[in-house]
């Protein structure tokens, strides 16, 4: 099995696991008299089964992320170096949003803000960090295609 399929089961697992916990949600309290539409115990087995499918599952997604090294880097590191990307592109696009905020000015006499950065150069190091995001995840995603998955049996 290839890293990319492993990485749809991961994500078809945590959806199982989310609509189990929806589902037994409704069926752990009921009204006296009334009966449950189906079973808690019946759910709570299916999503322990999930749980522990998924969590094999996210041991060997881990271990070949880990061990998988594409241009001399381990993806493990590429995915380190997206989210890092992610986080540092979503704080200056919110630091950008407060820059270039409109200002609410009814007379004069109100006082007046002014910026204390530069929000076209700003701009430009958003637009850059986008473009090695990009390039980043592509090769991410490249290599998931291409990567077997490790067989921990």
């Amino acid at each position: 099995m290839k890293l990319a399929e492993a990485l749809s089961i991961r994500a078809e697992l945590q959806k199982k696991t989310e609509q189990l916990e929806k589902r037994l949600e409704s069926v752990v309290k009921i009204q006296e008299g009334d009966t449950p539409e189906e079973s808690p115990t019946d759910l709570l087995s299916e999503l322990y089964q999930a749980a522990a499918q998924l969590e094999k599952l996210l041991y060997r997604i881990n271990l070949t992320n880990l061990h998988t090294v594409r241009d001399g880097e381990p993806i493990t590191a590429m995915i380190a170096r997206k989210d890092a990307l992610t986080l540092e592109i979503n704080v200056l696009r919110n630091v950008l949003k407060a820059a270039t905020a409109p200002e609410s000015r009814y007379s004069r006499s109100e006082i007046k803000y002014v910026k204390t950065i530069d929000t076209a150069k700003l701009r430009k190091k958003i637009d850059t960090l986008s473009a090695e995001l990009r390039k980043t995840d592509l090769k991410i995603q490249e290599t998931n295609w291409t990567a077997d998955l490790i067989d921990t049996d």
